[in-house]
């Protein structure tokens, strides 16, 4: 299973291609429009967000709701387009009005520019945007649906924002009321205070980020392969991860923290009570490269927006002087975004390794191999 995305940020749209995925996959458009809106949700979140509502048009690989087997394409449209079609229209437009030059810091302006060879920044910015990843939210649902089929679920929450953490242990029966929060956090004393801090970052001008958990739950035991470092499950999974604009950081079970301990207090003991177990799950649910059976644990630190309405200090590309960076986003914090992004990317990674093994011309034959693993 591949997807590849193209389309920019004030383009006419975004587009999808998923190849490999087996027919007669029942696919639920609401579904992937919920997800879509739920990317749009969040406290914190700028103007666009009210003008996109995001929705998908599947143009081929699907009839009546079911894939064919062939390649799945799909759309989202820019209705911002319209009033950037003056700007950016490929048929032909004035680039000179929407030109950037002073460069943003923590964005892909100034390196982007430099590398291909351009004097406006807004050649980079509109496919480095996060707006891209909505076309992977809408990928990662169809993902997330096939993985259903299996009895594999994911799901998240958004852990802190800005230094204020959650260091509860939910159950992953739990974390699906996070969506319904402001913030996507499940504390809610904690949550009320994120939620004035980020109040208090808007006044002043600027971002907050955070850390996001994702869990998989379901997924049977030997998935990725110690056998090449290409094919281990948490470099796949943390390369989805570490993909998604804004993160810089990605951890595993205990992750960072394992450093700090001794090796009787990290490493999980092995028991058999009729099948193979394990009584901890520091491990986060993937032990030399492959999933042993317990329930994968990711996180991802997610930096502030690098757009700050108060602008960073920069340079102007056009007369090499000091400037202030442009502003070309309002929001100031996008934890939430990020948490159905993270898990979207994560769903799809994981539905590339496991259909690699499974195989199968038709769900049918995918879920009957799944069912036959021990």
């Amino acid at each position: 299973m591949k997807f590849i995305s193209a389309g920019e940020s004030h383009g006419k749209a975004l587009v999808g291609i998923i190849e490999g995925l087996p027919s007669k996959l029942k696919i639920d458009i609401d579904e992937i429009n919920a997800y879509l809106a739920l990317r749009q949700s969040g406290y914190g979140r700028g103007g666009r967000q009210k003008i996109e509502r995001d929705t998908v048009e599947i143009l081929s690989g699907v009839r009546n709701l079911q894939t064919l087997g062939s390649p799945l394409a799909f759309l989202i449209k820019n209705k911002d387009y319209e009033n950037w079609r003056a700007y950016m229209a490929p048929e032909g437009c004035d680039v000179t009005q929407k030109a950037l030059t002073r460069v943003r810091p923590g964005h892909a302006d100034l390196t982007g520019m430099l590398k291909y060879g351009t004097d406006d920044a807004r050649n980079i910015l509109e496919r480095a945007s996060a707006r891209e990843t909505a076309a992977r939210v809408a990928a990662g649902t169809i993902a997330r649906q096939y993985l259903r089929r299996l009895g594999i679920e994911v799901c998240g929450y958004v852990k802190s924002v800005c230094g204020i953490c959650d260091n509860k242990h939910y159950e992953f029966e739990q974390l699906s009321a996070a969506k319904g929060q402001p913030l996507f956090m499940l504390d809610n004393a904690l949550q009320d205070r994120a939620v004035a801090l980020v109040d208090e970052l808007k006044a002043k001008g600027d971002t907050a980020g955070g850390v996001v958990e994702v869990r998989i739950k379901g997924l049977k035991s030997g998935f990725g392969s110690c056998m090449q470092y290409s094919t281990k499950l948490d470099a796949i999974l943390c390369s989805a991860l570490m993909s998604v604009q804004a993160v810089k950081g990605v951890e595993v079970g205990l992750g960072f923290s394992a450093a700090a301990l001794a090796g009787s207090s990290v490493h999980d003991e092995i028991f058999y009570d009729g099948k193979y177990c394990r009584k901890t799950n520091n491990a986060g649910g993937i032990e030399g490269g492959m999933s042993n059976g317990e329930e994968i644990v990711l996180r991802a630190a997610v930096k502030p927006i690098p757009t700050l309405m108060r602008g960073l200090k920069t340079v102007d590309t056009a007369t090499k002087q000091p400037a202030k960076a442009a502003g070309e986003r309002s929001d100031v914090c996008a934890i939430c975004a990020a948490e159905i992004i993270l898990e979207s990317v994560a769903a799809f990674a994981l539905a590339e390794v496991v259909s690699s093994r499974l195989g199968g011309d038709t769900m049918d034959e995918a879920v009957s191999r799944y069912n036959l693993l021990g």
